[in-house]
């Protein structure tokens, strides 16, 4: 900011210089005789007060720099570099500001996709543990039911055994009773057992 201030100097130096040279300027013309060979008579431009003028224009000028150099440039340059400085913390701010947003929104991204991978995997886990629990009830079931099969088919099997028992004595009693009655004489129990079984294995 010193270079601002330096260059705000210079600026109002320049001015007052160029103040100085048209007061001049306009000095000069006004004491050269006119056309009309009549001289101006206006105070500022009279020769017999150039002295005077002069020096009040140098005390002006002199006393306008120094306010300018050393009370109203410095306080506008503090004032340009405390506002420059407050745009650069504003900057850095917003600068820190986008930088974190951007680590937020990466972070919420991971945080999706790690959510995504482990939703993914529990259902992957689910399906198969459902799989294996339905093939376990499958096998259970048919287990269970192959076990009440053969238990079927035992029961059934001891009741064909007890019928054909069965139906073995009462062959024998009724081929004993029929052979009793057309011959008039009874065979023996051994012979009507062996004379069924034979009739049951080619029947």
């Amino acid at each position: 900011m010193p270079v601002r201030s330096s260059g705000f100097a210079r600026q109002g130096w320049l001015l007052a210089v160029g103040s100085f040279a048209t007061l001049a300027a306009g000095a000069a013309q006004a004491a050269t005789p006119g056309l009309s060979g009549e001289k101006a008579s206006f105070p500022p431009f009279d020769p017999a007060h150039f002295a005077s003028n002069l020096f009040w224009l140098a005390v002006t000028f002199a006393a306008l720099y120094w306010l300018m150099s050393k009370v109203a440039l410095p306080r506008l340059g503090s004032i340009l570099e405390e506002r420059a400085e407050t745009i650069g913390r504003d900057l850095d701010q917003a600068t820190q500001m986008q930088a974190k947003a951007e680590d937020m929104a990466q972070a919420y991204e991971k945080a999706l996709a790690e959510a995504r991978k482990n939703a993914q995997g529990i259902a992957q886990t689910a399906r198969e543990a459902g799989a294996k629990a339905s093939d376990a009830q499958r096998h259970a079931t048919e287990a269970e039911l192959a076990a009440k099969m053969a238990q079927a088919e035992a029961t059934i099997a001891k009741t064909k055994t007890k019928a054909m028992g069965n139906v073995r004595d009462l062959g024998s009693d009724i081929a004993v009773a029929i052979v009793a009655k057309l011959t008039g004489q009874a065979p023996s129990a051994s012979e009507a057992s062996a004379a069924v079984d034979q009739a049951l294995t080619h029947g």
